[in-house]
């Protein structure tokens, strides 16, 4: 496959990173098949045809996160030891099937458990990380604005799916709509993914951003700075895991996705309880989407720009501020504004840890660096999965939930501060006592 990728690159008049790119984004944008937006469109026609709670529906979601916390280790080290290719390929085509499998979902709760938790599985751990670190490791200096356009295309497909679902619920069935999104998982991205990805740029002879091979020593591709002026050094998992910036990272997202979900899962629902009509409740996820992908766009090039520390402590506080706003959304504008600045947080917590992570730990051991701190994020989302559900539950309305997330969000914003960019052991050695202190 190297042999065909190598043809290709040397004979498009650009740089191949971008077809990369463009492959891994295909696969960003039909994970959304089992996204938190796509499913909060089934959430109340689910409730009202099967009579189920919505803890018991949301419960689902958690336990795809729960067990996604388990499959990121082995997912990571996979991404590095046979590829990205690999595991996109497979993983697409296990959340076509299990996407398809939930039109049988009121056969048996357990048909529906099984089905969502495998789809949430392939969405949280190896698609949202095996697409992300492919495109680490093809880009450095524009790693921010890459990984910018990735979520865009996850944004995309926050949009699209969430349409689609809606649109064939109403003419043919909710049931219908679950095999429909099935069959744009392998119409889309399957294809891409298995001719197109290579793990490296190097594997085929280029260098990272498109960088003339002959004009660029290795030596001087690992000494050049990162976006945070870092030296870009290779660390090993090991290393990595030795610095408090990466748990303060991985720690910070777990938490912000617990907003996320606990949000996006439930926003069609919460709307509705606050008066907002249904179909405008449903619509207000597409604005939600839109938010995100205006965002991705826009801390893609922030990160560039701005530490990462700074930047994630401003996306928390972000997060913070639309949470709260969600818990006096009673107009139709309101709750439009919420859900758009919602969005936009949203994407910051996609874009800015993928960022973070390659930044401060080079491309080596990225995969499994990443599938090392990806529970965090996979747990964050179990947790809000049915954490407002059980609030609706007990308390008949969700403004507790949201109270409690907004205040958490400021909390973590003040944390993430603390994330620096760690300094690489060999260069920690080479720094005289004075320096070092």
């Amino acid at each position: 496959m190297h042999v065909l990728i190598a043809y290709i690159s040397r004979r498009v008049p650009f740089y191949y990173g971008w077809i990369v790119l463009g492959t891994a984004g295909s696969s960003m944008f039909v994970r959304n098949a089992a996204g938190s937006l796509t499913f909060a469109v089934f959430v109340p026609l689910i409730a009202d045809e099967t009579g189920w709670s919505r803890a018991l529906i949301g419960g689902a979601a958690a336990v795809g996160g729960l067990l996604a916390t388990g499959a990121s280790p082995p997912v990571g080290w996979a991404i590095d030891r046979y590829g990205a290719r690999a595991v996109l390929v497979s993983s697409l085509i296990i959340i076509g099937l299990s996407t398809m499998a939930m039109a049988w979902l009121s056969v048996h709760v357990a048909i529906f458990y099984s089905a969502l938790a495998i789809g949430r599985i392939m969405f949280s751990s190896p698609l949202n990380v095996g697409a992300a670190t492919v495109v680490g490791r093809w880009f450095v200096r524009q790693r921010g604005r890459a990984t910018g356009l990735l979520f865009l295309s996850h944004s995309g497909g926050m949009v699209a799916f969430p349409l689609v679902a809606t649109w064939v619920s109403v003419a043919y069935g909710w049931q219908t709509a679950w095999i429909v999104l099935g069959l744009m998982v392998y119409a889309i991205a399957l294809a891409p993914a298995a001719l197109l990805v290579a793990q490296r740029p190097e594997d085929v002879g280029l260098l990272p951003d498109g960088d003339d091979p002959d004009a660029i020593t290795e030596t001087d591709a690992l000494a050049s700075p990162s976006a945070d002026g870092e030296s870009t050094l290779e660390w090993t998992t090991r290393q990595a895991l030795r610095t408090p910036a990466l748990w303060v990272l991985a720690i910070g997202t777990g938490f912000l996705f617990l907003l996320q979900s606990g949000t996006n899962v439930y926003q069609a629902d919460l709307l509705r309880s606050r008066g907002i009509d249904l179909s405008l409740s449903q619509l207000s996820i597409v604005v939600n989407a839109a938010g995100t992908a205006f965002g991705s766009l826009l801390w893609g090039r922030f990160v560039e720009k701005v530490q990462v520390s700074y930047t994630y402590a401003i996306v928390a506080l972000v997060m913070a501020i639309a949470c709260a706003l969600f818990i006096v959304a009673d107009t139709v504008a309101l709750a439009f504004f919420a859900a758009g600045l919602f969005g936009v947080a949203v994407a910051g917590i996609l874009v800015v840890p993928a960022v973070a992570y390659a930044n401060f730990f080079g491309r080596q051991s990225l995969g499994t660096i990443r599938g090392v701190t990806e529970p965090f994020t996979s747990l964050g989302q179990a947790i809000g999965a049915v954490a407002s559900g059980l609030v609706y539950q007990f308390a008949d309305d969700y403004a507790i939930a949201f109270i409690i997330y907004s205040v958490l969000g400021a909390i973590t914003a003040l944390a993430l501060l603390l994330a620096k960019p760690p300094i690489h052991p060999q260069a920690r050695a080479s720094l005289s006592p004075e320096t070092a202190d």
